[in-house]
């Protein structure tokens, strides 16, 4: 999958980037800002995104505008899991800060797996 990586904090960009490069997937940027997220929207399938980005309290607002606009499915990984609001709609998974690699690696397949068309049903 080509995954991009919304997160303002360098050490926790940085720990997601490795995370998400070890289970086998390609990373479209690393950025921390709505502008940033969006330069980079059309080539990602999945972003990794934080409620709170460089430019504020951004980040519910651009998951919805990944979701709708481009396709992208978003997982959330913020350290307020409760201030999700209006974003969630649409969104594969929501994960806690601090983080384990499984807990990401496991977002990860909850996105892969939702962006496999569904089968037709038998007849």
């Amino acid at each position: 999958m080509r995954v991009l990586i919304v997160e303002d904090e360098l050490l926790v960009a940085v720990e997601l980037d490795r995370i998400v490069e070890g289970a086998g997937h390609d990373i479209v940027g690393v950025v921390a800002s709505v502008e940033q997220a969006l330069a980079h929207a059309a080539r990602a399938e999945v972003a990794l995104v934080d409620l709170r980005l460089a430019d504020g309290a951004s980040g519910g607002s651009l998951a919805r505008r990944l979701i709708d606009r481009y396709g992208i499915k978003v997982v959330f990984v913020t350290g307020n899991p409760n201030e999700v609001g209006f974003g969630l709609d649409g969104a594969v998974d929501i994960v806690a800060k601090p983080f384990t690699d499984e807990r990401i690696v496991s977002a990860l397949a909850k996105a892969e797996s939702a962006l496999q068309p569904k089968a037709a049903p038998a007849t």
